[in-house]
Order: structure tokens, then C-alpha cells, then sequence
């Protein structure tokens, strides 16, 4: 008699007539099946009534300060009786640390009671408290505060000595320089001999200054010496032990698949130079995977989603779905599906191959094309074409880069391409100036509560998960953008973007960040819900003609 596992959940909902995929789910894009939205509903219900655990997701009356979203997961599977059912997984770990029966367990519990994780823990935290204890310590301090003021002082007086000499030998250049003119030679070798002399006296008190200040320098560094060197011993220790704890984590992180094979985290990226990203295996997709394999449920389709506020830098919207992560997932799960058929990579598709380029002005300087959607503007890595191959061969006799400015391959609109290396110089200035004018039009997927304004967030690109950006006020890079409402219709709202910089992605993340608009394009498969395709559309530029000087204007309206 089959006994059914510990955390497979039988659907509440009826599914007996929802027809099964025929292929297991692409984790890096995908739509979810019918099957994973049932169960997401069925998951989210319990979300919403579970008294399990406690986490803040920021949702209700929670408090924001220490609130925090979280991606959770969906597997649908079928067990060796032939009975569908789901399982469900949480990203990362809970604030209350609890490992909720409804959810598969971790990969590997590194918080179990007595592991060797915990152990080292606790062996770091002692190294940690005897640095803190060191740093804390009055002699100590004061000692350090006193080495900091006496080469703060050092450092001044130098540095009026130094101008002192600077001053002392500008005077002797210029006593020398009359007495040149004004005295006869004996008299003038006794004046040159004499000014030597001070400049030799004047070094001398200097260097003599610059060594009496180092001994008094050394005599405080002595009485330090001790305390740096335990703290140096301390700090070599705390990373010894830390980095033997990180590399044991790594091994003991081992993944199934379909055919049991294990390999772990340090197997899987198999790079001395690169350490596996922090988080690797904490994912949902790998945690739901390795529970099926492990008590031989079939995998049918999954699905994650976020539930709770965004995250301050990455977009994040309650409820949506999301793909895996490209750095922490993408080689844990090529692994452990190996030997599953998924669907097909859309992202490998070339979408533009039965698309042509409407060119809506031509001369013997540039054209000027609508671009449609999903139609790259210049050769990505696994798709070529785009923009530049086409009109590179379509026009083979033309020179210089031909790309002006780029948009991206979900954005449909106006785009500049230049025929010569003289108008593509003379275009470029006018973009890196910011003398061209450009406008865009887009759907909103919502009602935005002002009627315009400006938005202004750094960006970078995630560096765990590319092509997405995100908002660093520390390292990212400015992008403004002036917004102004069109019109609003069934709960979604038409608006003009005019972007003041030309980031990646900066309109559509402007759009959806939290500290945005907080409203994503409509149509957006990175930062909102996608549809049948992005809404936005480049519908007007305006710049001077390379080489007549005259007021180019283009418009073209979208199509939706």
C-alpha cells in the first residue's frame, strides 16, 4: 500500500478535467499552466489564514519597518499511485525560523539543533566578541585616538614647514637674481654661499622635525602593536573558520534528479576562482524538486510567486509570478532536470523572424524606422536578427556604426539609423547632449493617483539575475524621467513618458518600482504581468538633420 509523503497536498479544488501539460514548465520563462494557478490560489488561501508561523510581509495593518516579501513556490506532481497533487516551498528562510509542516524542508537544515553549522556559528560569534572586546577596551581607544590626533597634528605642521621652505626658497631665487645684477662676482659667490647654507639648514631642521615626529609616532604604535597583532591573529582565525564553514555548507547542499544522481553546490559551479552565490539552494524550485525526487513524485509544472511588498531595489508585486534566478538557480536546476522535457526557451525564439522594418523616411544621411515589438535593435547572444543585420544588408555600401540609440527588443516605436560615420557622429552628439526630443507613449496597468511628474532612481543592472535592473542609490547610475497622464479606461492608464536620460529598462522600472510609479507597463514579463505584448511605444523624436541642419520631426501612433 503506497504511503503518501508528509507534505504532498491533495487539491481542494476539482482538477479531474484540467488536462495535463505535455511538457514539464521552462523555470527561467514560462506562463503558468492552469494546474500551478490552482494550486497558487489554493497556497495564497492559506497564506492568508495560517496561524503557522509569523512573518511580516507588510500586508494589512503590518508594520513596514521590518516588513519583508518572500517568493514562495508551487510543484504539481503525481505520486507512484497516479494521484495529482502539489507541494509548496518558501524561498530562504521565515523571520520566526520555523519550518511550517505545509512546506517541504530545506535541501539541507543547517539550523538543526547541534549541526555543525550551528557549532560554527557559535565559534565565530566567540572570535567576534574577543575582536569586539579588543576594540572596546578604554586603553586601547585611547590609544588609538591619541595615534590619530598626533598625525593629524604631524601632518599640519609638515605641511606649514613645507611651505615655509617653498616660501624661504622663492625669497633666496630672488635675492640671488638682484645680487646677480647688482654685485661684483666675489661678492655675489659670498652671497650664493650663504644662501646654500640656509637652504642646507632649513633641509636639515626639516628632515631632523620629520624624524623627531616618527619617534614620537613609534612610541605609540609600540604600545598599540600588541592589540593589532592579536586582532590581526583574531581576524585570520574568523576568516579560516569561515570560509572551512562556507565550503562544508557547499558540500553538504547535494541535489537530485529525475535519476538520482546527486551532485552539490560545489560539483554543480565548478569554479575554484568563484564562490557559489549566497542563497544557493534556498530557492523554492530546488527545495520543491529535490522533495519530489526524493519520494518519487513526478514533476508536472510549477510555478513561483511573490507574496508580501517589494523589495527596496528589485521589483517585486504581490500575487505575480516570476521566473527561477539566473545566478543562484539556473545551474542547480539544469542538474536536477536533467532528463525532463520542459517547454520550449521563448527567450532563444527569434519573435521577428516573420516581422519587417517599416522605414518612414530615407535621404542619403539616415532613415528613420517604427520598429516593431519584439524586434532587437542590434544582434543579441543566441538570436541575430535584428535592426543592424537587416539594415546592414540592405544597404551593404553604407558606413560607420549605423546605430545611433537603441530600444528595447519588447519596445516598438521610432528609431534613428545613419547611413555614414559623419551622421552617425553628428547624431550621437545631439543624443549625448540631450538636444534630441523623444516621447513615449504607454498603458498602464492601473490608476495612478497624480496626474504627473517626475521620477528619479539610480539604476544598475541585477547582477543575480540579468537582464533585470535594479535601484542602488550607491552604485547605480542616475535616470530621470517626466511623465504626464493621457487618459485612463477600464482601470488602466494611458501615459507620455519623457525620458531625460537613457538607461536600460529605465521606463519600465520607473514605472513599476515601488518608489515610481508603482504601476507596470502593461504587458511587461520582467516587471509586472505579461500579455500579448509590451505597451510601450517610442511615438515621437525630433533632432537636427546631420548635414542640412533642418528640425527633424517624426511621429507614429501605436497600435494600442
Amino acid at each position: 500500500m503506497y504511503n503518501k509523503p508528509k507534505h504532498f497536498q491533495e487539491f481542494k479544488t476539482a482538477v479531474s478535467s484540467v488536462k495535463l501539460p505535455k511538457k514539464f514548465t521552462f523555470p527561467f520563462y514560462y506562463e503558468a499552466h492552469p494546474l500551478a494557478k490552482i494550486a497558487t490560489d489554493e497556497v495564497q488561501t492559506y497564506l492568508l489564514n495560517q496561524k503557522d508561523f509569523k512573518h511580516n510581509f507588510g500586508l494589512n495593518d503590518e508594520s513596514l519597518c521590518d516588513a519583508i516579501g518572500k517568493m514562495f513556490g508551487v510543484l504539481v506532481v503525481k505520486n507512484p499511485a497516479n494521484k495529482i497533487g502539489y507541494l509548496a516551498a518558501f524561498s530562504g528562510k521565515l523571520q520566526d525560523k520555523s519550518l511550517p509542516d505545509f512546506f517541504v524542508p530545506p535541501v539541507f537544515n543547517m539550523r538543526k539543533e547541534g549541526s555543525f553549522y550551528i557549532k560554527g556559528e557559535k565559534e565565530i560569534d566567540a572570535i567576534n566578541l574577543r575582536i569586539s572586546t579588543i576594540i572596546n577596551d578604554k586603553k586601547y581607544q585611547k590609544l588609538s585616538s591619541d595615534l590619530d590626533k598626533l598625525k593629524e597634528s604631524i601632518a599640519e605642521d609638515l605641511a606649514k614647514q613645507r611651505k615655509k621652505l617653498n616660501t624661504e626658497k622663492s625669497l633666496r631665487k630672488e635675492k640671488k637674481k638682484i645680487g646677480l645684477q647688482k654685485l661684483d662676482k666675489k661678492k655675489f659667490d659670498e652671497l650664493s654661499e650663504k644662501l646654500k647654507q640656509e637652504s642646507y639648514n632649513q633641509q636639515f631642521f626639516y628632515k631632523e622635525l620629520t624624524a623627531y615626529y616618527q619617534q614620537k609616532l613609534e612610541i605609540i604604535e609600540n604600545k598599540l602593536s600588541t592589540y593589532k597583532k592579536s586582532l590581526e591573529t583574531l581576524k585570520i582565525e574568523r576568516k579560516e573558520k569561515s570560509n572551512y564553514l562556507q565550503q562544508t555548507l557547499f558540500s553538504k547542499y547535494s541535489f537530485l534528479n529525475k535519476e538520482k544522481k546527486t551532485r552539490n553546490l560545489l560539483d554543480i559551479f565548478n569554479d575554484p576562482d568563484i564562490q557559489p552565490p549566497a542563497g544557493s539552494g534556498e530557492c523554492a524550485a530546488p527545495k520543491l524538486l529535490q522533495y519530489a525526487f526524493q519520494h518519487n513524485l513526478e514533476p508536472i509544472c510549477m510555478a513561483e510567486f511573490w507574496w508580501g511588498v517589494s523589495p527596496n531595489t528589485a521589483i517585486r508585486k504581490h500575487k505575480n509570478f516570476y521566473p527561477s534566478c539566473q545566478s543562484r538557480c539556473k545551474p542547480i536546476l539544469t542538474h536536477m532536470l536533467q532528463g525532463i522535457e520542459t517547454d520550449a526557451n521563448l527567450l532563444l525564439k527569434n519573435l521577428a523572424s516573420k516581422k519587417s522594418l517599416k522605414i518612414i523616411f530615407e535621404d542619403d544621411a539616415l532613415l528613420v524606422i517604427n520598429k516593431p515589438t519584439e524586434f532587437l535593435t542590434v544582434p543579441g547572444k543566441t538570436v541575430k536578427d535584428a535592426v543592424y543585420t537587416r539594415i546592414k544588408e540592405q544597404y551593404p555600401e553604407a558606413t560607420g556604426p549605423l546605430i545611433v540609440h537603441r530600444l528595447d527588443m519588447s519596445t516598438s516605436g521610432l528609431l534613428v539609423v545613419t547611413k555614414t560615420k559623419e551622421a552617425n557622429k553628428e547624431v550621437q552628439r545631439q543624443f549625448i547632449n540631450k538636444t534630441v526630443q523623444k516621447r513615449y507613449v504607454a498603458l498602464l496597468d492601473g490608476v495612478l493617483p497624480k496626474k504627473n511628474g517626475t521620477i528619479k532612481l539610480p539604476l544598475r543592472v541585477d547582477l543575480n539575475d540579468r537582464p533585470r535592473q535594479l535601484v542602488d542609490f550607491i552604485h547605480g547610475k542616475n535616470s530621470e524621467t517626466k511623465w504626464k497622464v493621457i487618459a485612463v479606461k477600464d482601470q488602466k492608464t494611458r501615459v507620455h513618458f519623457y525620458p531625460i536620460t537613457g538607461r536600460t529598462h529605465q521606463l519600465r522600472v520607473h514605472a513599476a518600482h515601488k518608489d515610481g510609479l508603482n504601476t507596470p507597463i502593461t504587458g511587461d514579463d520582467l516587471y509586472g504581468k505579461k500579455a500579448d505584448r509590451l505597451h510601450l511605444h517610442a511615438e515621437y523624436i525630433s533632432f537636427l538633420h546631420p548635414t542640412t541642419k533642418e528640425k527633424m520631426r517624426f511621429k507614429v501612433d501605436a497600435d494600442f
